[in-house]
């Protein structure tokens, strides 16, 4: 695994990632099953579903049900890959998930595409802010907020044959390119992303970008941060948090969510348990979504290197 950060985009969009990744992982293994909430067109899988009927199920607009049909193909045997929106992957089709998934230990893995502010115009109907702290409120889920492109080939591979439910959040567009191509990122692992002494930033998905921007302009003001993505929200990587928070003496977490139950909330829990340690947080705030391009959501909502700078200078005060 290679760091090639520069602060460019990925040319990938990861819709077009997934709609060539869904169809090769089924090419792979012939028990993986496509299922789908009438929104293939949105993630490039249309196509190749009418070409291939037996792998392929587009159960409408019945979120809950197809939740429902894909834990009853996963007790039959298959490995159901199933794609909605976040909100509809979340908290529409949750006690279905929690049910028949996770208490019934039938293994499927749900992507909830464009959660928090990558979901921009479609509004706050469609914004989730809690879905990854739903998911990991789940007995033995796993959840993930995709990085990058490279990120994403990854971690799919390894929810095919994942037990459990897994929750993979990750938008439709362009990322940041992180990760070099190729690259293997095992779940439950953080990577640091940048090294640092003066304070530690925890980050995942698009604040990834963001936590190094704001380590870039900190390390200008003579204030070196390290960067560690965090993004296996549940298991988290427990070691390194507390590793880095007694090498640091000061966290800052950042994360496209509502800060009352994912990344913030994990790595408190592991702050108050084993490592008190001072902590600022880039999050959401108790608020819901609402309609805007992604550069202004992110502003109106504080999730911004520059909210990140002035989060980290405050955090490390109190060393």
């Amino acid at each position: 695994m290679k760091i090639v950060y520069d602060g460019t985009l990925d040319p990938r969009l990861c819709k077009n990632v997934l709609g060539e990744l869904i169809p090769a992982l089924c090419a792979e293994d012939e028990n993986v099953i496509y299922l789908d909430a009438d929104l293939m067109n949105c993630i490039g899988t249309a196509k190749w579903a009418r070409e291939h009927p037996d792998r392929a199920v587009n159960c409408g607009i019945a979120e809950a049900n197809m939740i429902g049909v894909a834990c009853g193909l996963a007790s039959a045997g298959f490995k159901p890959i199933v794609h909605t929106f976040g909100p509809f992957a979340s908290r529409r089709c949750y006690d279905q998930a929690f049910l028949s998934g996770g208490y019934a230990k039938n293994d499927i893995t749900i992507i909830g595409s464009d959660p928090g502010v990558t979901a921009t115009l479609n509004g706050g109907t469609h914004m989730p802010f809690e879905d990854a702290a739903l998911y990991r409120a789940l007995p033995g889920s796993t959840v993930i907020d995709v990085t990058d492109p490279t990120m994403l080939i990854s971690v799919l591979h390894q929810c095919k044959d994942r037990p459990g439910v897994k929750y993979v959040r990750v938008g439709r567009k362009q990322y940041a390119r992180v990760y070099e191509e190729g690259s293997e990122l095992p779940i439950g692992k953080a990577v640091t992303v940048r090294e640092g002494s003066d304070c530690v930033i925890f980050a995942c998905g698009i604040m990834v970008h963001e936590a190094m921007q704001a380590a870039a302009a900190l390390e200008k003001e003579g204030i070196s941060a390290a960067v560690v993505d965090l993004f296996t929200i549940k298991p988290l990587d427990a070691d390194a948090v507390a590793d880095w928070a007694k090498k640091t003496g000061a966290v800052v977490v950042a994360e496209n969510h509502n800060r009352y139950g994912a990344l913030c909330s994990a790595v408190s829990e592991v702050l108050a348990e084993r490592c008190p340690t001072p902590a600022g947080f880039v999050a959401v705030n108790d608020s819901f979504g609402e309609v805007g391009p992604q550069g202004y959501l992110q502003e109106r909502f504080g999730l911004t290197a520059a909210h990140i700078i002035e989060v980290a200078r405050a955090t490390i005060q109190r060393k």
